[in-house]
């Protein structure tokens, strides 16, 4: 094994996913309270035609399970603490931006806020784990939303800047590593959630989500400049910190289905315009060409000042941060389409297997190695590995214990091919599973799809007793952390 001394092991959550107390110490409502699971095409929100905007109408007949998670919030230290026992010295979790500033738009912070997540990143430096900490991990506040219409006004830029300055200051000397905005290349698919955006003067009052072309590429405009802004912020307040982007990057292992010329170059377009349009500006300082191309042909330019455009030049990203579940296949010959795990196509004959039902995510590790190699040669930036892991239906058996050979396959096998990344000559910074202890999922709003190291009790319906068990795969885990990935070898 060739893992690097000070590589960095453990695991990644999200705020909306675990913490609960969605409207405790001063918190006010974001985007994901409103939904149950961002692939919900039904969020929580309705047109009022008297004041002109739209309301949060939360529906009486689903359950919100994010709203209490698995109760992070008051169990953060039980929870830190089975991380560190498994041998992880890195934990990347995010602040919700509502709480710190609840509406997004105040002129103070929210004291309560501040005092959690200062208590909570204590914690982690005191069981030695690093923490890394997502900016925004789909989270923007509702009422940034509903009032002024998210990312796609730029007058959130200056609220956001308001928000990083604060957090970097309070933090300063206790978070080393930040990570901007978390996946936000969904912003093609989802703009309301992977993006903050909503248009406030909608063509169609019934349809929250069916968000205006203009709006959407306003919003990437936006985030393209606020992101500069934040690795600016960053380093002037804090010149230790580092500051990276977060992308999802299973699109980036999209192969052609065959070597149909077409289908060559339409995998590869399908990558740029699911990765590189964001990663291009993030870590090169280049809104791509193509990207005029597709506005000018769609009537969608977003509007940049030259000042814009400088600051995303000057202001690049120290590292390159990323999601990895599985690959896809593209085939000119049927619609290709896409879900919280990347993009999806005809089934790959050549991989060995799918996760188990019912997801059936393709299994393909040398997937991992291909993104590393694709994503360094391009960028040529530190690459941290922050979410990698599989979703399994499983609950305890007689003896009150879960047996979880699968996930220790798909984890090895994952981890096995970093090395041979690392051995090609990537300089990857670290390897964070997702999730090591179950959350609500991000893509359905369940408890059934389960990722955890550590089961939680707690099920779709809401009910349960939130106990924390380890899986077999916890012990698995911990001693590939504390060996620095040596027991890989022994064990493969």
């Amino acid at each position: 094994m060739n893992f690097p001394k000070g590589f960095l092991w453990g695991g990644a959550v999200a705020a909306n996913q675990l913490e609960g107390a969605w409207l405790e110490d001063g918190k006010q409502p974001n985007v994901t309270d409103v939904m149950v699971g961002i692939g919900s095409k039904d969020p929580g929100l309705k047109w009022n035609e008297e004041t002109g905007k739209w309301e949060m109408c939360l529906n009486p007949d689903k359950v919100y399970l994010s709203h209490e998670g698995i109760d992070f919030y008051h169990r953060y230290k039980e929870d830190l603490a089975l991380m560190a026992g498994m041998g992880f010295n890195c934990f990347r979790t995010s602040i919700a931006w509502g709480r710190i500033f609840p509406n997004g738009d105040e002129e103070e912070p929210n004291e309560a806020g501040l005092k959690f997540y200062e208590d909570m990143f204590d914690e982690m430096l005191k069981l030695g784990m690093e923490p890394c900490i997502t900016l925004s991990h789909y989270e923007t506040p509702l009422h940034l939303l509903t009032e002024y219409g998210g990312w796609s006004c730029p007058k959130t830029i200056e609220f956001w800047k308001r928000y990083v300055t604060t957090v970097f200051t309070r933090y300063k000397g206790k978070v080393k590593y930040w990570l901007t905005f978390n996946e936000v290349n969904n912003l093609w698919k989802n703009a309301f959630v992977a993006a903050g955006a909503l248009s406030i003067t909608p063509e169609d009052k019934n349809d929250p989500l069916a968000i205006s072309e203009k709006d959407r590429w306003q919003a990437y405009a936006n985030i393209l400049v606020a992101n500069a802004w934040t690795v600016k912020l960053g380093h002037e307040i804090d010149p230790a910190c580092k500051v990276g982007c977060m992308l999802t990057s299973s699109s980036v292992a999209t192969y052609p289905y065959n070597c149909d010329p077409e289908n060559v170059f339409g995998a590869y377009q399908s990558v740029r315009l699911a990765n590189f349009y964001f990663g291009d500006p993030f870590c090169k300082g280049i809104v791509p060409g193509y990207m005029y191309r597709m506005w000018k042909e769609n009537d969608c330019t977003p509007h940049f000042s030259e000042e814009d455009l400088q600051m995303i030049r000057d202001y690049t990203v120290d590292y390159f941060a990323f999601s990895y579940y599985r690959s896809g296949t593209y085939d000119k010959t049927i619609a290709n389409g896409a879900d919280t795990g990347g993009i999806t196509g005809r089934p790959n004959p050549y991989l060995k297997g799918t996760s188990p039902e019912p997801w059936c995510w393709p299994i393909d590790p040398e997937g991992i190695r291909y993104v590393l190699n694709v994503l360094y040669d391009r960028y040529n930036l530190p690459l941290f590995i922050v979410e990698n892991g599989i979703g399994l239906d499983e609950n305890l058996d007689e003896n009150h214990e879960i047996k979880d050979p699968f996930r220790v396959e798909y984890t090895r096998d994952h981890l096995i091919q970093v090395n041979e990344a690392i051995k090609d000559g990537v300089d990857v910074m670290g390897y964070l599973y997702w999730g090591p202890i179950d959350v609500v999922s991000a893509g359905t709003g369940e408890m059934r799809k389960r990722y955890g190291f550590v089961y939680v009790d707690r099920f779709n319906d809401g009910h349960g007793t939130l106990e924390r068990v380890k899986k077999e795969s916890y012990e698995w885990m911990k001693k590939v952390c504390e060996s620095n990935g040596e027991y890989l070898e022994e064990d493969n």
